[in-house]
C-alpha cells in the first residue's frame, strides 16, 4: 500500500476516481481502472480510516476501527446491491465508512460515519435502525423522566454548537402501549432510529489541510446524543 499523507487534505486524485466512476459505471470501466481504485481511492479510504479512527480515539478510547478492505470493518463495500432496484449501476460513487461505539451489527451500534462523493463529505453520527429490541429500548428510556430529559439536554447541547440536525422521524403515529409524555420528547416516540447530521462539507473543504481536523470537531461536537443512546441501550 502506498504511504498516505493526509496532513494536506483528501487527495484530488482520489476525489477525480469517484467522478470517472459516476460518469463510467460499467464493470468493463471498472476493471480497467482497477489499479486507480487500488492506489487512489482504496489506500486513500484506509488511511483516512486509520487517521481518522487514530484521533477518535484520543477522544474517546473505546470508538473502533478496522482497515479491512473487503467490507468487514470500518469501510463499507463499493459494490451496490441491485437484486431489487431498478437502478443497476454496479457499483457507489463514494466511499463511506463507520466507527462504531461498541460491538454488534454496523447500522444498529451508535457510531460515527462518513462519507466522501465526488462533490462533498458527510457526517452522521448515531443509530441508523433500531432493532426491535432497541426500538422498546429507546421508547422506554423517552418516556422515563430521567432518561427522556437528559435525551433533551443532549440534544440541545449538540445543536447550540453548529447547524445540526436530529435524523429517525419514521412513524406518523405514537406507539401502542407507551403514554406520551405530553412535553417536548412525544416527537422522539415517532422515531425508528435516532441520528445527527449536517450540513456537507463542501469539496474545496476536502481538500485542505484542515480536513481532518473539522470532521473529527464535527463528531466531539455531536457526541453528547450517541454518548445517550450507548447509556440506554446497554
Amino acid at each position: 500500500m502506498t504511504t498516505i499523507n493526509l496532513d494536506t487534505g483528501f487527495p484530488e486524485t482520489a476525489l477525480q476516481f469517484l467522478a470517472d466512476l459516476r460518469e463510467n459505471n460499467t464493470r468493463e470501466w471498472f476493471e480497467q481502472s482497477r489499479d486507480r481504485y487500488e492506489n487512489d481511492l482504496m489506500d486513500t479510504a484506509v488511511a483516512l480510516v486509520e487517521t481518522v479512527g487514530t484521533r477518535l480515539q484520543s477522544h474517546f478510547p473505546h470508538v473502533r476501527y478496522d482497515t479491512a478492505r473487503n467490507g468487514s470493518g470500518s469501510l463499507m463495500r463499493i459494490y451496490r446491491d441491485t437484486r431489487f432496484s431498478k437502478d443497476k449501476t454496479p457499483y457507489k460513487d463514494r466511499i463511506a465508512m463507520g466507527f462504531p461505539l461498541s460491538e454488534g451489527k454496523k447500522m444498529q451500534v451508535p457510531s460515527f460515519g462518513l462519507q466522501i462523493t465526488p462533490d462533498d463529505c458527510g457526517l452522521i453520527a448515531g443509530v441508523l435502525g433500531f432493532s426491535k429490541d432497541q426500538l422498546k429500548q429507546y421508547r422506554e428510556a423517552v418516556v422515563d423522566d430521567t432518561h427522556g430529559h437528559a435525551l433533551l439536554h443532549a440534544i440541545d447541547t449538540v445543536t447550540q454548537q453548529g447547524d445540526y440536525s436530529i435524523g429517525g422521524t419514521h412513524y406518523k403515529r405514537p406507539p401502542r402501549g407507551f403514554e406520551m409524555p405530553n412535553d417536548e420528547r412525544d416527537p422522539y416516540l415517532l422515531h425508528n432510529g435516532l441520528w445527527v447530521s449536517m450540513p456537507a462539507i463542501a469539496r474545496a473543504q476536502v481538500t485542505q489541510p484542515d480536513f481532518v481536523d473539522t470532521v473529527v470537531s464535527h463528531f466531539v461536537a455531536i457526541y453528547p446524543v450517541v454518548a445517550w443512546l450507548e447509556e440506554v441501550l446497554t
